[in-house]
Formats: structure tokens, sequence, C-alpha cells
């Protein structure tokens, strides 16, 4: 009989499907909606925009088995209704080689290593550092599965100071997730989004750089009082009942002068680490749309127009440059596979080991592509069946009377459990962006805001997730449980959800 118990809780042990797996079940879903939900449409402005008032019904326009199998192969390419996911699957692939050259070289590891090292004998200070360079690395290029490598050091390092492996694991986990909660450029998020509904990266930026501001001074105190608690009393550690197993497990033949040796940057190295920033630093501020912040900031356009107007050299150069402040997923593709080739050269890499690294660099975020596709599948059988416009009247009607405030927080709230349901923030931006974008303007709040919240909801999420394998693996590394972790992170994940709604309230209501 035990055995026969066994084998049934075995059986229908949960097990929770993969994002593929819920983006598929909803264009199903959605492919059997159109049946029953009419067509219709707006007028649209000349900026593309739809008009308020002017939806109209137009009949039925159900959707097949042969149009639900297509709609994730035209995610990808697009077709006459809907824009295809091509140039951001594209984007994450190159992106994902762009890390892989910066990977081989190591340089990367041993510049946060050295960093560690350096700042031993003042805790306090690196714990404020790493943090800031975690969320850098969050709210820049998702930053996330990178952390793992780091857990080996941090944890050792961390103890023999006094703190304790929590600690150790919520400076790179809190960090990096923090960073992509208030996501300024990370492409998996803001750009996903953002090019969902067809805005630029840059809009509204600068209110993101000011919620990633204000949420890593909330998350570096948090983190900062406990280790200050702890290290004045380690009993005080939520992991003191595994101190001893702890310093047995990290501890032990750990010498921290020869890793310091080891890990020293080469000139190579250094060079690399430039590049990688200065890649970032040109992409924001090619992404940021200065001409709409100020019609007279056309520096940038001037400059092209001087540059391509210079006999022979413009030719060379090329007529067709775009200035920054216009560049859009083709231009920072272009970005990242000229510095990749950048750094090959400065580290004098073999041709076969660049395309090497670059090709593995793609394969591991391959899946991350492939998903924008599939969840853009949805976007085409809603389009093709003519019922966006007609779920978006629906929103019409229900948002209309909502002040600003409430419905930029409903929107929050909305995407907590969605991004549960779909774990894959990629996904979830195509999935849902398309509908919920063009719903702010109902409401009268802009469509980046909405961008915003979504982001917020999916990094507040990400911090606690079991799904997550970020969260899973670092809180494997360090031999922590997972309730022990939502226990110590109850009350920072209060703060950040007050915080991101007032945040939020105020922003659209500016």
């Amino acid at each position: 009989m035990k055995g026969d118990e066994m084998t049934m809780n075995k059986k229908f042990k949960f097990k929770m499907p993969s994002a593929y797996t819920v983006l598929v079940f909803i264009i199903i879903m959605i492919g059997i909606l159109t049946w029953f939900i009419p067509s219709g449409h707006y007028a649209m402005d000349k900026a593309g925009r739809i008009i308020a008032g002017t939806y109209q019904q137009t009949g039925y326009r159900p959707q097949g088995i042969w149009d639900i199998c297509m709609a994730p192969i035209i995610g990808m390419i697009g077709n006459k209704y809907t824009d295809g996911a091509i140039s951001i699957s594209l984007f994450i692939l190159v992106i994902g080689g762009f890390l892989g050259v910066v990977n081989k070289t190591e340089a990367l590891d041993k510049g946060i290593n050295q960093i560690v090292y350096k700042l031993q004998g003042r805790e306090k200070a690196l714990i404020i550092i790493l943090m800031i360079l975690f969320s850098l690395g969050g709210t820049t290029f998702g930053m996330g599965e990178e952390t793992i490598a780091f857990y080996p050091l941090l944890i050792p390092v961390m103890m023999k100071v006094g703190f304790d492996s929590l600690t150790a694991v919520g400076i790179a986990l809190i960090g990096t997730q923090i960073g992509c909660l208030a996501s300024t450029v990370n492409p998996f998020a803001t750009g996903v989004a953002s090019q969902t509904i067809n805005i630029s990266m840059g809009d509204g930026l600068f209110s993101r750089i000011l919620l990633l501001v204000l949420f890593d001074v909330i998350s570096i105190t948090f983190v900062y009082r406990y280790a200050t608690k702890i290290k004045k009393d380690p009993t005080k550690s939520l992991v003191y009942g595994q101190r001893e197993a702890d310093q047995k497990r990290f501890l032990q033949g750990f010498d921290e002068n020869q890793a310091a040796e080891t890990e020293k940057l080469t000139k190579a190295q250094k060079r690399v680490l430039f590049i990688f920033c200065l890649t970032f630093v040109l992409m924001i501020i090619a992404l940021i749309p200065w001409s709409s912040i100020n019609p007279n900031f056309t520096f940038w356009d001037q400059s092209v127009k001087w540059l391509t107007g210079i006999p022979f050299l413009g030719k060379l150069l090329g007529t067709d440059i775009v200035p920054f402040g216009s560049w859009y997923f083709n231009e920072i593709t272009m970005l990242f596979i000229v510095m990749s080739v950048v750094i090959m050269f400065v580290t004098h890499m073999k041709e076969s080991e660049f395309i090497e690294a670059f090709m593995n660099g793609m394969s591991e975020l391959l899946s991350v592509a492939i998903i924008v596709a599939v969840a853009r599948g949805i976007q085409v059988i809603m389009n093709d069946a003519a019922i966006t416009d007609t779920v978006l009247h629906w929103g019409e009607m229900g948002f209309k009377s909502l002040p600003k405030t409430v419905f930029i927080i409903l929107t929050y709230l909305f995407y907590i459990p969605m991004s549960f349901l779909i774990p894959s923030t990629s996904g979830l931006a195509s999935a849902t962006m398309g509908i919920l974008g063009p719903m702010a303007n109902f409401a009268h709040v802009a469509e980046s805001t909405v961008v915003t919240a979504f982001q917020a909801a999916s990094g507040w999420v990400n911090l606690i997730t079991p799904t997550s394998g970020i969260v899973v693996g670092a809180l494997g590394i360090a031999h922590v449980n997972i309730t022990v972790w939502w226990k110590w992170m109850a009350k920072l994940m209060v703060v950040l959800l007050i915080a991101t709604c007032v945040y939020l309230a105020v922003l659209a209501i500016i």
C-alpha cells in the first residue's frame, strides 16, 4: 500500500508548466474567443495613436486551427496587421553573443573579484559598492544568472568578516533584481515592452533612473542594517542554527590572499571592462529622445549632418548614419556586434575562439529570443481577428472614468500574478503590452509609465519566486531554505510594494 501511495504521489505531483506551454495555451484560448468576440476598429491620428470614442464594430473574423498554428511564426516575421518580433529577437541573440565574448575574457568576474578583495576590512562599504554594481548590471542588461559564479566567493568573504551567507546572497540577488525592477534600458524588459507598443526605450528613462536610485537606497539600507545587526550579535542571524556547518562548508581551505593574487586583471581585461561600460553608455545616449525632451537639443543631428557632408569621408562613413536620439533596435544591435569585434581585437582573441564564444553566448539566450516570437503570436491572433480594438474599447469603457492613479496601480497589481504565470519577462511583455499600453491613453497615462509598472511588478516577483532559477540557484549554493529567504525578505517586499504604488501614482499625475 505504501508503495502504491508513493507512486500515486509521484504521479500526481504538480509541476509548473513552462512559459512556452502557458503562452501556447493562451494563443489557443484567444483563438477560441475570436469566434465570440466581434471585430472592430478605431480611427487613428497622424501619429498612429487611437482616437478615443471612434470605435466601430465590423462583424466577426474567427481564427481557425491553421491560423493558431501559424501565429508564432507570424509573430516572428510579422504581417500586414502585426509587426514581427525579429528585430528584438535578433537583438537578444546579439547581446547574448556580446556577453559571451565578454565572459570569455573573464573580465567581469575578475573585475568584481578585485573589488571584493581590495575592500576587505571595509565590509560595509563593500555591501554598498557591490549592490550598486549588481543593480547597474540588472538595469542595463538584465544581469541575473551571471551572479551564480560570484556566490562561492562572496559567501566566504562575508562570513570571514562576521556576516552570514544570507548577507552574501542578498548583495548579489537583491542587487541585480532591484536593477531589473527599475530597468532603465534592460532589453529583456524595457526593450521588449517598448518595442511592442512602438515607443522608444528612452521614453520614461529619467523616471526609471530616479526609481533605480530610490530603490537602491531602500535595498542597500535593508541589507546594510541586517549585516550590522548580526555583526554585533551573530545570534540574530536567521541562519545562525547552521553557522558552524557553514563555516566548515565555506571557510575551510579559503585563502583570500592566494585568491586575490590569482584574480588580478590583465591589461587586456581592463580594456574589455572599459569597452563593456562604454557600450552601454553609448546605447543609453543613443536611445534618449533628445529632441523630444527639448526641441533645441539638436547637437547629435547637426553633428551627423556636418560629418556626412564632408567630401569623401561622409560617403566613406555612410550617408545614412542615424544620429543619437533616433536609434532603435537595428542600430543598437549593430553597436553590440561592432563592440564584440572590438573586444576580439583588443584581446587578440583568435577568430575561431571569438566565433565560438559569440555563438555560445547567443545559444544561452536563444530560448528568450524564441519566446518573444511565441508571445507575439497572441497579438497576431487578436490583430488578424480584429478584436484588439474591441478589447481596447471595453477597456475604454471601464477605464475612462478611473483616476490616473487607480489605473496605474491596478496595472501594476495585475502584472504581479501575471509574472508568476508567465515567468519570462520578455514573454510577458510581448503577450500583454500590446493591450495595456494603448489602454493607458484612455486613462490619460503615458505608455512609458505602463512599461515601468510592468517591469516593477516583474522585478518584485523575481525577488522571491520559487520558479526562478536565479533565486533557487543562489539559495542552493548558500544552503539557505527558501522559507528563510521569504521570512527575511518579507519587510523589504512590503516596503517595495508600497513604495512602487506611491511612485507610480505620482508618476501618473505628473
